[in-house]
């Protein structure tokens, strides 16, 4: 948690790339913030001193990000900037440890993979903090977000009985896991099954939504949040915030270092008010935590 060749509904495929636009690339509206705004953070020496060696040689991090998943990490209207809240605070935690970050846009499903490979040194994409990931590799917490549905104004849908609906959902979220089960609990009740529709960015799935291919979509909290906001109107929250959990940095099974700097940083951000400075910034603070850990 694909679209191409989509033509159905009110607005099209001409439309659906719009409100595509909309979603992943509106840096620098009215009501949209900007990474310039971001609080100054220099580097702390105490805390640059963790850094593994042969991580802080090049004096950066190379991040992977899925840049479709608004507010947390998208991209700007050029196409290659990375912007989010989740963008702006990483950005700071690597500043603090002496470092700058190197995005690098990926699938979502391909940057844990990437990590473990090496490709990346950082996962940084709104990965919610689970056992299953955990026995993985290692995970720095964050934020906190729970689960909730949007779905076209004056078309409520109940999330407790979707049955027989067509929900949009991002691939190799923790969502998919969520509306299966939903699915799987209909078919057991002798309803019909939910038309599950997975595509590959959350600006997909929303834009879907809009243009009504779909019913209804399930996404992390802020994100659901967000998509009503930026689609004036066309879109409103369904049902109640629901299955919280930790966001989580994720790191290599091996980087138990780094992991460690990661969180003595965020931890410090925390303490001295840049974190939740970020947070407010994007209005997501009702997010904020108060302690990081690694794989809490």
């Amino acid at each position: 948690m694909v679209m191409r060749g989509f033509r159905r509904g009110l607005i099209g495929l001409a439309g659906a790339m719009a409100v595509t636009l909309v979603l992943a690339g509106c840096g620098g509206g009215e009501d949209e913030p900007s990474g310039s705004s971001t609080p100054a953070t220099t580097a702390d020496p105490e805390l640059a001193a963790m850094v593994p060696e042969e991580i802080a040689a090049d004096g950066k991090l190379v991040v992977g990000v899925d840049a479709t998943y608004p507010p947390g990490e998208y991209l700007e209207e050029d196409g290659r900037t990375v912007a989010g809240f989740n963008v702006d605070l990483f950005d700071a935690v690597a500043a603090r440890l002496g470092l700058t970050v190197e995005w690098e846009p990926a699938p979502f499903g391909a940057i844990i993979p990437g990590v473990q490979s090496g490709k990346y040194e950082v996962g940084v994409s709104s990965f919610t903090i689970n056992e299953e990931r955990k026995a993985e590799v290692n995970m720095v917490s964050y934020f906190n977000a729970g689960t909730q549905w949007a779905a076209p104004v004056g078309k409520p849908v109940d999330p407790d009985d979707a049955c027989g609906l067509r929900v949009a959902v991002q691939r190799d979220t923790v969502q998919v896991e969520d509306i299966t089960a939903r699915s799987e609990a209909c078919e057991a009740a002798g309803k019909p099954p939910i038309e599950i529709n997975q595509y590959q960015g959350q600006d997909l799935a929303t834009a879907s939504v809009v243009s009504g291919q779909n019913d209804a979509m399930l996404a992390d909290s802020p994100v659901c949040a967000y998509a009503v906001q930026q689609t004036d109107g066309q879109l409103e929250l369904a049902g109640e915030i629901y299955d919280s959990a930790p966001y989580g940095y994720v790191v290599a099974k091996e980087q138990t270092a780094l992991a460690e700097a990661l969180r003595a940083a965020v931890q410090a951000l925390m303490d001295d008010g840049t974190y939740l400075s970020i947070l407010e910034q994007w209005g997501v603070e009702g997010g904020a935590i108060s302690n990081a850990a690694v794989n809490p």
